[in-house]
């Protein structure tokens, strides 16, 4: 069976060994919590983070070293827009630490507060138990995981003194997402924090198909946040009738990603909309039936790639769409015109051209006169449909 990404092996040891202990009667909840400091990565805003398992030889953090808990309120709570709410309800997938819903319960002040975490990792839960608490409501999380951690006797002592308040109910899910969702209540969650390790780590929870499961599950006025900007995730979020707009850009080049069933936000850039709509790099991740490993998931992306590439839609090579309409750069003139001329685009400000981009335009650009287009998904999805038919050789209007 597939296992998630998780925190490295020698953690993974680490804590298994003092839970054992524990579960035989040793109190040694302190010196595990010493011998985890020789993992902890300190980040910007002083609180800590775990390395992952590694991959093709390569690991990254559980959070930006530029701050973790900083992350959980800018990426994920405050994008959220729960202020003012007397009820909400949260969906916190790959928990973690329990950082973003320590921020959540900090910044949110609600009659009350519903979360359910998911965590496929046993031992990260206990690494949030022995993790140092970066604000006073991660003790909240803290007690939570121990409740868990002792009603599923993987632990013997309670040792975390905090509370639980009464208008803050957290339920917790150890197990793969996938396996998860579906058993979940439609239209139930004011928001979902999404914080898998990133797309190529972690694709089975990038998919197509886990989109399709969030968006059953959120309500209609609901708002997910993700860190990633990644194209592939936003073609699915797209797909899965997701309008999107992009997040704060904390600790990155790009900002995240917000998403929502509706209009939101100002939407992506141009270039990012072309990219996703026309080129194959808006390709997402599938997983048909929620159960395929990485390798899986990451060949069968590549192997559509390759199928639609120059024959459905434009190739992502030096950024080819984006220059529909612009003048072309001398380096890279031939080559852009050579991935255009195949699908049937003569040049960047050919009919075709114009006829493609013009939903993104405030008024028409190329004689079709329809009606404008407000959002980034309707967008993608008109130029994507406007690729297809010059592709199929269509009528199409004249520019003005």
């Amino acid at each position: 069976m597939y296992k998630p990404l998780t925190v490295n092996d020698e953690i993974i040891v680490l804590i298994r060994e003092y839970l054992d202990r524990e579960c035989l009667g040793e109190n040694v909840r302190e010196e595990a919590s010493r011998k985890l400091k020789r993992y902890l990565i300190r980040t910007d805003d002083g609180s800590y983070t775990l390395p992952s398992k590694k991959l093709s030889g390569k690991s990254e953090t559980m959070h930006t070293i530029h701050g973790a808990i900083t992350e959980a309120y800018e990426k994920f709570v405050k994008p959220s827009q729960l202020e003012n709410r007397d009820n909400i309800k949260v969906l916190d997938i790959c928990s973690g630490l329990g950082y973003n819903s320590a921020a959540l319960i900090d910044h949110i002040k609600a009659e009350s507060i519903l979360i359910h975490m998911i965590e496929a990792s046993p031992e990260v839960i206990c690494a949030g138990v022995l993790v140092p608490s970066p604000i006073p409501a991660h003790r909240i999380v803290k007690r939570a995981y121990e409740e868990w951690l002792l009603e599923n006797g993987l632990a013997r002592f309670q040792m975390i003194s905090t509370e639980i308040p009464d208008n803050i109910s957290i339920e917790l899910f150890c197990e793969d997402a996938r396996q998860t969702l579906p058993s979940l209540q439609k239209g139930y969650y004011d928001a979902i924090f999404l914080d898998a390790f990133s797309p190529p780590k972690s694709p089975e929870l990038y998919t197509l198909e886990f989109m399709l499961e969030l968006s059953r599950v959120i309500k209609d006025d609901g708002i997910l946040t993700t860190y990633t900007s990644a194209a592939p995730v936003r073609a699915a979020m797209i797909e899965a009738g997701f309008h999107i707009c992009e997040g704060p850009k904390f600790g990155r080049k790009k900002g995240g990603t917000i998403a929502s069933p509706k209009p939101i936000g100002k939407g992506l850039s141009w270039d990012d909309e072309r990219m996703i709509a026309l080129t194959d790099v808006g390709i997402p991740y599938r997983d048909p039936n929620l159960e395929d490993g990485r390798e899986e998931i990451i060949k069968r992306r590549k192997s559509e790639r390759r199928i639609v590439r120059n024959a459905n839609m434009l190739p992502s090579s030096y950024r080819t769409p984006i220059y529909l309409g612009r003048e072309l750069p001398e380096k890279h003139a031939r080559r852009i015109l050579k991935n255009l001329r195949r699908i049937g685009i003569h040049d960047t400000f050919s009919k075709e051209a114009l006829y493609i981009i013009c939903p993104q335009y405030p008024e028409c650009i190329c004689g079709c006169k329809s009606l404008r287009l407000s959002s980034s998904r309707e967008r993608i999805l008109e130029m994507r449909n406007r690729l297809e038919k010059v592709k199929n050789g269509e009528c199409i209007p004249c520019s003005k």
